[in-house]
């Protein structure tokens, strides 16, 4: 570990740590900030990069096997997060499940008390093998279904179809994404015992 490089937390560090579950080879940058992690589950073989923020009081966030969050990532899983195995979110992507109401009836702001807010808890759901691309924003209450890539500074309002190539700001349908490949990679990995989760629906 270099002065430049603070690593990432070993085995005890993440122990002491909190979280509700912490599989096997689970590499967390000790740059990230991490608030309310005794509700925040994590599968084997993740890497979370540094600068991140996962935020989970009041909410979860359940990340699955293979996953990369990639460097200044930001969570907010108030109203839930679920993350499927072998997903990758590109650095600076951010995503919501708690947004506040901006038509102007409501006061705005973590510091208001809450019986004056409009606030919004809805879960998010990132289906296995999705990749979202940097920078994008993905809101409270939306769908990333299994297979689905976003491309780069895109804005995910509302459900998106699987096995699908997504990009834009609303963003939109562009083509199917192939599947057959990554399947098969995932079986050989299955094969050698290096993964146990479910098939693709």
């Amino acid at each position: 570990m270099s002065l430049f490089d603070p690593g990432f937390c070993n085995e005890e560090e993440l122990r002491q740590a909190g979280f509700k579950s912490t599989g096997t080879n689970v590499k967390i940058d000790r740059g990230c900030t991490i608030i309310g992690a005794e509700n925040i589950s994590i599968a084997d073989n993740v890497r979370i990069d540094g600068f991140c923020t996962l935020i989970a009081t009041g909410g979860y966030l359940d990340i699955g096997s293979y996953v990369h969050i990639g460097a200044h990532c930001h969570m907010l899983a108030s109203g839930g997060i679920s993350i499927g195995d072998f997903v990758s979110i590109s650095q600076g992507a951010k995503i919501y499940s708690r947004s506040d109401d901006y038509s102007g009836g409501y006061l705005n702001g973590p510091m208001v008390p809450e019986e004056y807010t409009g606030t919004v808890d809805a879960a998010v759901s990132i289906g296995r093998h999705a990749l979202i691309g940097s920078n994008t924003v993905v809101l409270p209450g939306t769908e990333v279904s299994s297979g689905t890539s976003v491309g780069a500074q895109s804005l995910v309002l509302r459900d998106l179809e699987p096995w699908s190539v997504y990009a834009g700001c609303p963003a939109k349908k562009l083509k199917d994404r192939a599947r057959e490949d990554l399947l098969k990679h995932e079986e050989s990995m299955r094969e050698r015992g290096l993964y146990v989760g479910r098939r693709d629906d």
